[in-house]
C-alpha cells in the first residue's frame, strides 16, 4: 500500500543511488547504420530520460538522463529507404537471391554478437522503459530464443520445399520468396521483442528492412549497430531516427515500401496505410489494440481467478497488449473477489526497476500517470468508486494500481483501452451480457474465462473463437510459447505471428514450372548438378 508521499519516498535522492544499481554512463548516439555504413550525426537530438526519478535537494523528482539520439528529418529517412531499395534491387540484390542457408549463416552470426552484448541491452531496457531487471533479462532471453526457433522453423520449411512436384505432366518446385523493403517499427513495452519479432523473419525471407526504434526503448539498441553493420550486406537493414510523425510518412508516400510491419495503435495503422500511393501493394503485418477480458463465473475458482487477472492485468504495469483490460465478474461473486483481488494488489512490491522482486515500477510514457488519473476520475464521476487502499496514488512516474468498480458504458475504462495500471471490474448477472461486451467490441485479440464447469466453458468457447482469436481457460491472456498463432480480429491485428506464420507472413509462394518432357528434366537435373540456381536446388539445411 502507499499513497503519494509514501510513494515520492520510493525514488532515491539525488547522489544516493545504490553503488551497484546506478545507471550506465550516458550514451550520446553520434551514428546511425545505413547502407552498411555508420554515419556520423552532427545534427540535432532527442534527449532520452528514465522514467526512474531522483529526489532532488528542493523536493522536486527529476528524471535521470540516460544520453541522446539523433533526431533526424526527411532527409535521412530517404537516404534510409533508398538504401533498402538498392540493397532489394527489385528482388536482384544480393540478400534477396542468397541461399537460405546463407542468410541463416548471417543472422547466426548477428546473434552471436548480440549475446556478447547483453548486458549493455538489459541495462538500457530496465533504464529507458523501467521494465523490472528479471523482466528485462527474460526479455533478452527469450528474443535469442525466438531467433534460434525461428532459424529452425525456417530450416523445416525450406527442406520441405527441396522437392519436385509433379502433376499432370507439370513438373513444379515452389518455394517461399522475399517481398521486398518492409517498414519495421516496435513498441516501447517490449522494445527489443516485438521489434525483432517482425524484423528477423523479415530478414530471413530475404526482405531489405528500414528500421525506427520505439521512442522509448531507442538507445538500447545502439550497442547492437556494429553487429547489424558486419553480419549483414550493406542496405539490408537501415536504420531511421526521429519523430514518427515526420519521417514515417515519408517513407511511406514514395510508395516504396512494400510491407509496413508495426506493432502499436489501430489509428496510427489506420493513418500510414491511406499513405501509400500505391495501397494494393502494401501488405501490412500489424499488432494493434487490444481490450481483453476475463470472464469470471459463478463456479470459479476464485484463488485461481484471483492469481491468473493479478498477473494479467499487471504484469509490467499492465504495459502489454496481451494484458487484461476488463474483469467482467458474475454478480454473486462479485465481492468476495473484489476484496481478494484488492488484498493481493495491497501486497505488490512498489519500487525501482532494480529491486528484487519488483512488480509495480515508473512508467516511461510522458503524461501517463495523468492519463491514468483522467480515467478514473471519469469513472468516479459516473458512479464508481476505486476498491482498493490508496489505488490511483501517484508520485511523478509512479502509478499506484486502481481497481475500479463498477464500470459500466459511458465511462471511458468500459472501452478505452488503459494501457496501464488502471483494473476495470464490471459485474454480470446473465451471460449473454458478458458475451454481449466482447462481441461489440472494436478488438478482438484474446479472452479468458475462469470456471469449472464443462458445460458453460463448451457453450462460451464456441462463441468466443468467432470473436477473438485465443481463448483462455482458467489462465490469463498471453503471446506465448511463441509457435502458437500470435494475432487478432477486428482492429486488433493483421497477418499472424507465430514462429512459422511470421515468416509466411515476411513472403510469397513463388514456383519454377516445366512440361515433363525428357529434355526439361535434363535442364532441371544440369541445374541442380551445376548449382546455377539459388532457387532451383534440392539441398537439405541442417
Amino acid at each position: 500500500m502507499a499513497n503519494s508521499d509514501a510513494l515520492r519516498q520510493l525514488f532515491p535522492k539525488d547522489g544516493e543511488l545504490p553503488a551497484d544499481h546506478r545507471p550506465p554512463p550516458p550514451l550520446h548516439q553520434r551514428a546511425y547504420l545505413v547502407n552498411g555504413e555508420l554515419k556520423a550525426w552532427d545534427g540535432p537530438v532527442d534527449s532520452v530520460r528514465s522514467p526512474v526519478c531522483v529526489r532532488t535537494a528542493d523536493g522536486r523528482l527529476e528524471q535521470i538522463e540516460l544520453g541522446s539520439v539523433p533526431s533526424g528529418a526527411e532527409q535521412e529517412a530517404e537516404e534510409a529507404l533508398e538504401a533498402a531499395v538498392a540493397a532489394y534491387d527489385d528482388g536482384r540484390g544480393l540478400w534477396p537471391t542468397m541461399t537460405v542457408a546463407e542468410r541463416i549463416g548471417c543472422l547466426q552470426d548477428f546473434t552471436n554478437q548480440m549475446i556478447s552484448r547483453r548486458q549493455e541491452v538489459v541495462d538500457l531496457i530496465v533504464w529507458e522503459i523501467g521494465k523490472p531487471k528479471a523482466d528485462s533479462e527474460k526479455e533478452f532471453d527469450r528474443t535469442v530464443d525466438y531467433i534460434r526457433a525461428t532459424i529452425t522453423a525456417l530450416k523445416d520449411l525450406d527442406n520441405s520445399n527441396s522437392r519436385f512436384t509433379i502433376v499432370e505432366g507439370t513438373i513444379g518446385q515452389i518455394r517461399r520468396t522475399p517481398l521486398g523493403v518492409v517498414l519495421c517499427m516496435g513498441p516501447y513495452n517490449y522494445p527489443l521483442n516485438e521489434t525483432f519479432a517482425t524484423l528477423i523473419p523479415a530478414l530471413l525471407m530475404g526482405n531489405t528492412v528500414v528500421f525506427k526504434p520505439p521512442r522509448f526503448g531507442a538507445l538500447l539498441f545502439y550497442p547492437l549497430i556494429e553487429a547489424f553493420q558486419s553480419a549483414f550486406p550493406k542496405g539490408v537493414v537501415n536504420m531511421v531516427y526521429g519523430r514518427g510523425s515526420v519521417v514515417v510518412p515519408r517513407l511511406l508516400d514514395t510508395g516504396k515500401v512494400n510491407v509496413l510491419a508495426l506493432i502499436g495503435s489501430s489509428k496510427v495503422a489506420d493513418h500510414l496505410k491511406k499513405l501509400h500511393p500505391k495501397v494494393n501493394r502494401l501488405r501490412a503485418i500489424l499488432g494493434l489494440d487490444a481490450k481483453n477480458a476475463a470472464i469470471i463465473l459463478p463456479d470459479a475458482d476464485v484463488e485461481l481467478a484471483v492469481k491468473e487477472c493479478l498477473i494479467g492485468t499487471l504484469t509490467f504495469n499492465g504495459q502489454r497488449c496481451t494484458a487484461l483490460k476488463m474483469l467482467i465478474v458474475h454478480r454473486s461473486i462479485v465481492e468476495p473477489f473484489l476484496r481478494r483481488f484488492s488484498e493481493e494488489v495491497g501486497k505488490l512490491k512498489v519500487g525501482m526497476p532494480w529491486e528484487k522482486g519488483v512488480n509495480i515500477t515508473p512508467l516511461p510514457e510522458a503524461g501517463k500517470t495523468n492519463h491514468m488519473t483522467a480515467l478514473v476520475e471519469d469513472a468516479k464521476a459516473k458512479g464508481a468508486r476505486v476498491v482498493n487502499k490508496d489505488g490511483g496514488s501517484v508520485a511523478g512516474t509512479l502509478f499506484y494500481p486502481a481497481v475500479v468498480y463498477p464500470i459500466e458504458e459511458g465511462m471511458k475504462l468500459y472501452r478505452e483501452e488503459q494501457f496501464g495500471p488502471v483494473v476495470p471490474v464490471m459485474p454480470f448477472e446473465e451471460l449473454e451480457m458478458a458475451l454481449e461486451y466482447v462481441t461489440t467490441s472494436e478488438h478482438g485479440q484474446q479472452v479468458s474465462i475462469f470456471s469449472s464447469n464443462p458445460d458453460q466453458v463448451g457453450r462460451l468457447v464456441d462463441p468466443l473463437v468467432n470473436q477473438v482469436c485465443r481463448v483462455n481457460i482458467n489462465c490469463q491472456c498471453q503471446r506465448g510459447p511463441d509457435v502458437f498463432p500470435f494475432t487478432g480480429r477486428k482492429d486488433s491485428a493483421e497477418g499472424t505471428l507465430s514462429v512459422t506464420d511470421a515468416l509466411r507472413s515476411f513472403s510469397i509462394r513463388s514456383m519454377i514450372a516445366t512440361k515433363e518432357t525428357p529434355a526439361n528434366k535434363d535442364l532441371l537435373d544440369a541445374i541442380i548438378t551445376e548449382q546455377t540456381s539459388n532457387f532451383i536446388n534440392t539441398r537439405f539445411i541442417f
